[in-house]
């Protein structure tokens, strides 16, 4: 898994967000389960941190969102 870091861009239906990321591009991210529980909510211009899985570059996961 690769972590990045960008910005969230775009709220879209179902619990996913649109993630412009720092590196250039793009990806599609829902939020991770351990920051799920603690009822942290992302609006667009949130800086956060998305671990990207190699086998599907467009989707990502959001472990953080950064200060």
């Amino acid at each position: 898994m690769t972590r990045l870091t960008g910005v969230v861009v775009e709220l879209l239906p179902r619990g996913l967000y649109r993630v412009r990321l720092d590196e250039g591009g793009h990806v599609v991210a829902h939020v991770a389960d351990r920051i799920d529980r603690n009822f942290v909510r992302l609006i667009a211009g949130d800086r956060v941190a998305v671990e990207i899985a190699a086998a599907d570059a467009a989707r990502g996961r959001i472990v953080g969102r950064e200060t």
